[in-house]
């Protein structure tokens, strides 16, 4: 593990469980993670729990498409920016498929067979691949090498998902915690210049025209009651009914917060079940503004 827990954090995030737990929230894993003397200290609660991560790839993706255009394997363009924006932005699963593609040089849908269809699998292996090589061990359990679909999958998509869904996305909430410290406290592949870009498109602005609004992720989730000068750095991820019920009734978010006199802090919350998914849009902003509140004791 990529953290230390200590005692300290040990209190802090047991409270915080046993709240989720008395707010419904039964299926649930919690990663808080910030700067200690040594290095990261933090709490972790099923952080190794593997699940279905909805767009929290997205994130995973952002990262690996600014490292390619940095090491010259993508060339940059308008409509790549633009749909690195959107994928953050407004969580677009068009645009996010379309950086897949960019990155894999692969399209999908249509059904492949024999050659062809080895190549194209080992192409969208290649997304886990540019993780792999960074050796998180966080990072062995999970799987971001299948689009984002807003219901079921077809053709060579339901295909490489497999049978009974064996091969569909998957996370833990130590990884997305990860890839949020190493992305402003660690090391990533990255530029200085190639991470400050990372950090400004997962920048939320709680006092910004968009925060209200349900696509931009923020009043809904972690950082949607936190008081005002906190700056917000996030991504969430939400699924309801998809057709598929291994994909199904999951809420998650991964988030950066820092304030005036206090050190960053980094969440991520992932979760499952059918109330908080659906319904309950208090629970994540209450439990958000608990995780700036409690850690301030740490």
């Amino acid at each position: 593990m990529f953290l230390a827990q200590t005692a300290a954090w040990q209190r802090v995030g047991t409270g915080i469980v046993a709240d989720l737990k008395a707010m419904g929230v039964a299926a649930l894993g919690l990663v808080l993670v910030a700067p200690g003397a040594t290095g990261p200290e933090g709490f972790a609660h099923n952080g190794d729990w593997r699940c279905y991560p909805c767009s929290l790839v997205k994130a995973f993706h952002l990262v690996h498409a600014l490292a390619a255009l940095e090491a010259g394997r993508l060339v940059g363009h308008a409509e790549l920016d633009r749909a690195l924006r959107d994928m953050i932005l407004w969580s677009s699963n068009t645009a996010t498929n379309y950086v897949i593609d960019l990155l894999t040089g692969t399209t999908g849908d249509t059904l492949l067979e024999g050659a062809a269809w080895d190549d194209f699998v080992a192409r969208r292996q290649g997304l886990n691949g540019f993780y792999e090589g960074l050796g998180w061990a966080e990072f062995a359990p999970c799987n971001l090498t299948q689009k984002l679909m807003d219901d079921l999958r077809y053709g060579r998509e339901a295909v490489f998902a497999g049978v009974e869904g064996v091969n569909l996305n998957a996370l833990t909430p130590l990884c997305a915690a990860r890839l949020l410290w190493e992305l402003f406290e660690g090391a990533v592949p990255l530029s200085a210049a190639g991470r400050a870009r990372a950090q400004g498109i997962l920048r939320r602005d709680p006092q910004g025209e968009h925060a209200g609004e349900p696509e931009y992720q923020l009043s809904d989730y972690l950082g949607g009651d936190l008081p005002v000068g906190v700056q917000v750095w996030s991504k969430a991820g939400h699924n309801e009914w998809t057709g598929d019920a291994r994909a199904s009734w999951f809420k998650h978010d991964m988030i950066r917060m820092v304030g005036p006199g206090r050190k960053a802090v980094v969440a991520v919350l992932m979760t499952q079940g059918r109330a908080v998914a659906e319904g309950r849009a208090e629970v994540f902003p209450a439990v958000g503004r608990l995780i700036w509140e409690r850690c301030a004791a740490v």
